[in-house]
């Protein structure tokens, strides 16, 4: 079965110094029928206003990706890390037994732009830890490019990072994808037996399997093994592809 979304039919909340659109059930939002898609838990794409942001809050037992599409995200966390991540760098932040951080928008001019990926851990009681890593538009146009790659497992409760392209590293067997696609430009992906996909448009347009997806769609797709992404006939198209079990 797939599943299409189209921008509009997300679940939008304005906080004011915050607009998002939220893919799944988080926070106030709760839908029964739309929890999670594997163990993707939260998709939230988050416009943050100048000066505005998060304050130190706590997490656990999750795998937090964050990919900023535009503006400046400064972060902080219990663990003593701090930076700046700015447009075409993901950050990838095990909770594990427990982190606390703050995310803000340090422009007082910019709005900032940003996606931030839930995943459930397929293991529980990890060591906290953080890792950032920068991509740039030239390593993405034509071509899947892995951002965040499964972990190595190790003895017990161990892992150790598993470097594909400098992708930072999940405790999930997951990997997440990003692209650029020119006018006349196409890519191939082939999902494992019992695999899933989960596709985001992040600008312009992207053809798959006879549609056309635009910026904010998304597609929720289990039924293929074989997945053609091309971009608009006259636009090109920056995407979003996770491979899930």
């Amino acid at each position: 079965m797939t599943q299409i979304i189209r921008a509009g039919e997300r679940y939008h909340h304005d906080a004011g110094w915050l607009s998002t659109y939220w893919h799944f059930s988080f926070d106030h939002y709760h839908d029964p029928a739309n929890i999670q898609f594997g163990p993707l838990r939260v998709f939230n794409d988050d416009v943050v206003q100048p000066s505005g942001g998060f304050p130190m809050h706590a997490h656990r037992e999750m795998e937090i990706v964050t990919y900023v599409l535009s503006g400046t995200l400064e972060h902080r966390d219990s663990l003593g890390n701090t930076g700046q991540i700015g447009p075409g760098e993901v950050q990838r932040m095990s909770a594990g037994t427990g982190i606390r951080h703050s995310e803000y928008n340090p422009s007082e001019t910019e709005p900032l732009h940003l996606l931030q990926l839930w995943v459930i851990p397929a293991v529980r009681g990890l060591a906290p830890s953080w890792e950032q890593k920068q991509f740039t538009r030239e390593q993405r146009t034509g071509r899947l490019l892995p951002v965040a790659v499964p972990a190595e497992k190790g003895d017990g409760n161990t892992f150790a990072p598993l470097s594909v392209n400098g992708a930072v590293s999940i405790h999930q067997d997951a990997t997440i994808y990003v692209s650029r696609l020119e006018p006349g430009q196409q890519v191939t992906h082939t999902l494992g037996e019992g695999r899933r996909a989960y596709l985001f448009v992040t600008e312009g347009e992207v053809r798959w399997n006879g549609e056309t997806l635009r910026a904010g769609d998304q597609a929720r797709i289990t039924d293929t093994l074989e997945l053609r992404l091309a971009a608009g006939v006259a636009s090109a198209g920056d995407l979003l592809l996770i491979d899930l079990p």
